[in-house]
């Protein structure tokens, strides 16, 4: 087949909705990776401040001490995104995916970089609770009207390139440490309000779906609009579909935000770079990044195409078993910089590539008046959950010693996906349910 002709037939308005839909998971992304970037050199200084000022005990700010009070920032993040997804779901639903977009995509910029004016580690914490609930929120919007105005035989694709915007986060956020990392963190932080422009290009160029425009009239005109539509997924058929949808998202969020983005961390403890100043060693952790976000990248562009020829199901299983074997063996076996840069580009196109799956296949669990919230809820239920991931690292890094045994540990929440799948229903070649 010609490489092209998958985008025969696709209109400009179509492509539009993507680019801006992308745009604004880029933007997520960059926001959420400032955080794993500046995570060392912020918590340092944040702390070291609160230990002088008596508001923290310890006197030697040392790994465990920030593996500690990271552990629990990135867990308030978590539990933030998890609450957005779910509330901006049912938002997106009841007032519509632009509106919901445009709103969510604000609340990120604005509150990434107000995150610059910290002054103690749970400033921090507050900013990056609500920052997080506009990132959740934007991908249950941007999922859905992706999914809901792209052909139906083309969405898997789409879906694909829209999660391609993480990695591209990645590598905006690791290009920008790079151009500024001479500037200090927070400087990093008030780059974060670049995405507003985003919620203005929403507001003046897309519209609400029309399949979203139609269910809506007949809600309003048969008068069964409901405010609060998540009892619904737990209802009749449904149930399955949430169950098994949440059970899939726990575990890829579990793994990467327990184990994957403690990245950066990992390399500042490399051997071979000890004795480096913060400027040469964030170039170095920038680098990793990029290299880990070229594996991710592959795999998001991957996933669509095979789950289009051997089914949702099977790519799922693939993505888990290869971030059950690559995080130990990324974490535990290299002892030089060299060597992470050979594995990080394979663990990310599984433990990242996973996440291809979910605006793919989750849009086509549900009918249209509830695809939002069913989307939102699952994706981002179990980062209640997963919350705990970040923060169990942590104790593992206390308890273990290592981050390198602390991850592998949390690498065998892929069996639990393993585990999960045969309940999964397969809707490959399916049309959206109305």
């Amino acid at each position: 087949m010609n490489p092209t002709s998958w985008r025969e037939g696709i209109t400009p308005y179509q492509w539009l909705v993507l680019l801006v839909a992308w745009l604004g998971w880029v933007f997520d992304s960059m926001d959420a990776t400032i955080y794993a970037i500046v995570l060392h050199p912020a918590l340092e200084d944040l702390l070291s401040a609160s230990a002088a000022s008596g508001q923290v005990s310890h006197e030697v700010i040392g790994p465990e001490v920030i593996g500690w009070y990271g552990g629990i920032i990135f867990s308030i993040f978590l539990v933030g995104w998890a609450i957005g997804g779910v509330l901006f779901g049912v938002v997106a639903d009841y007032l519509g995916r632009t509106k919901t977009l445009i709103i969510t995509i604000l609340i990120y910029a604005v509150f990434t970089g107000l995150a610059a004016l910290s002054q103690t580690w749970w400033h921090l914490g507050i900013y990056r609770f609500v920052t997080a609930l506009g990132i959740g929120g934007e991908w249950a919007a941007g999922a859905t009207i992706v999914a809901e105005v792209w052909p139906e035989e083309k969405r898997a694709k789409a879906a694909g390139i829209l999660q391609s915007a993480w990695a591209a986060g990645f590598f905006l956020a690791a290009s920008v440490n790079l151009l500024l990392r001479g500037y200090g963190w927070r400087v990093l932080f008030l780059v974060g309000v670049l995405p507003a422009l985003v919620a203005l290009m929403v507001r003046l160029w897309v519209k609400e779906p029309d399949r979203w425009l139609k269910v809506r009239a007949q809600e309003l005109q048969s008068g069964s609009v409901r405010r609060v539509k998540l009892p619904e997924l737990f209802q009749g058929g449904l149930r399955r579909h949430t169950v098994v949808g949440s059970v899939l998202a726990f575990v890829a969020v579990f793994g990467l935000w327990g184990a994957t983005n403690w990245t950066p961390t990992l390399v500042r403890a490399l051997p071979d770079l000890q004795g480096l100043d913060r400027a040469a060693l964030s170039a170095y952790v920038s680098y990793a990044i990029m290299a880990l976000n070229l594996g991710a990248l592959v795999g998001y562009l991957s996933f669509g195409p095979l789950a289009d020829r051997f089914g949702r199901r099977p790519i799922f299983a693939l993505m888990c078993a290869g971030s059950l074997v690559m995080l130990p063996v990324t974490f535990l076996t290299p002892h030089a910089y060299a060597h992470i840069l050979i594995l990080l580009p394979v663990l990310g196109f599984f433990n990242n590539g996973i996440f291809s799956g979910f605006p793919i296949y989750l849009p086509e669990l549900y009918p249209t008046r509830i695809r939002a919230t069913g989307a939102g809820f699952c994706f981002n239920a179990g980062r209640v959950l997963a919350s705990t991931g970040p923060f169990l690292t942590g104790f593992l890094v206390a308890t273990l010693g290592s981050f390198g045994r602390a991850a592998s540990a949390i690498a065998l929440i892929y069996l639990v996906g393993l585990l999960i799948l045969p309940f999964a229903p397969e809707t490959r070649g399916r049309p959206l349910p109305e």
